[in-house]
């Protein structure tokens, strides 16, 4: 599952922790590179620290500024040569009813959860042209396919990073750029910590407790579709716990 990994750099958007942090464990130890992107820069180092300065480089990046992502790519450019793969990962869940009106969560939602991942597109997109390959893999979620109450807005999110994704697949293919969406349901990291909601985060918190899988069963899928064939493009994957019925 590791061929064809050795050497590619790759970069990470929330990377401090969860599934970017273990991605960056996995893809290290197969060989790659990784430029390591997130708001808390001290966990980013230790990140680094962790896996070899040689391999990683970290820079401090709120992904809802479109600069700051752009400054991201360079960085791994300058330090590395070149990118192979862009992983829009971070992500945010304000789960709540629209009843409650909690408009700040609704744009910080958008935010992240969409303008992060156009903007790391339309970072990484130049680069990918140039050099006639790259890879795309964007973080959806099952509730890209599937909306709940209290999930309007994250839902809503998530499925335009698979309608956005589809549509970059469709435009890129003659630069022989591939894009895949992964979908995760419960994945044991941080995520269930930004719900904030009275009355919905303590029974947010416990589903993540008795069913949430390991951040690794993620980071295999990236693995996964990064190490096929050039020919082949994997454009989605989704996948969650064997007991999640949701």
């Amino acid at each position: 599952m590791t061929q064809g990994i050795e050497g590619k750099v790759v970069v990470i958007t929330g990377a401090s922790s969860g599934l970017g942090a273990e991605t960056a464990r996995h893809l290290v130890q197969a060989g790659a590179k990784v430029a390591l992107g997130a708001r808390r820069l001290d966990r980013l180092e230790a990140l680094a620290g962790e896996l070899g300065d040689e391999n990683c480089v970290a820079v401090k990046v709120d992904v809802s500024d479109r600069e700051a992502v752009a400054a991201l790519v360079d960085q791994a450019v300058k330090t590395f040569g070149h990118i192979d793969v862009m992983i829009n990962n971070a992500g945010i869940m304000p789960l709540a009813p629209l009843e409650f009106l909690r408009f700040e969560e609704w744009d910080q939602c958008v935010d992240v959860n969409i303008k992060g991942v156009l903007w790391g597109i339309g970072a990484a997109l130049p680069h990918f042209k140039a050099q006639k390959s790259g890879q795309f893999i964007n973080v959806s979620s099952v509730a890209g396919h599937k909306v709940g109450p209290g999930g309007v807005v994250y839902s809503a999110t998530k499925t335009a990073v698979g309608v956005i994704s589809e549509g970059l697949r469709q435009e890129v293919k003659s630069y022989n750029i591939r894009t895949t969406v992964l979908s995760p349901g419960a994945v044991a990291t941080e995520l269930p910590a930004s719900v904030k909601a009275e009355g919905l985060a303590e029974g947010v918190a416990q589903f993540y407790e008795s069913t949430a899988i390991p951040a690794s069963s993620f980071a295999r899928c990236v693995l996964f579709a990064m190490s096929q064939p050039e020919d082949v493009d994997i454009n989605e994957i989704l996948f969650r716990p064997t007991k999640q019925d949701l």
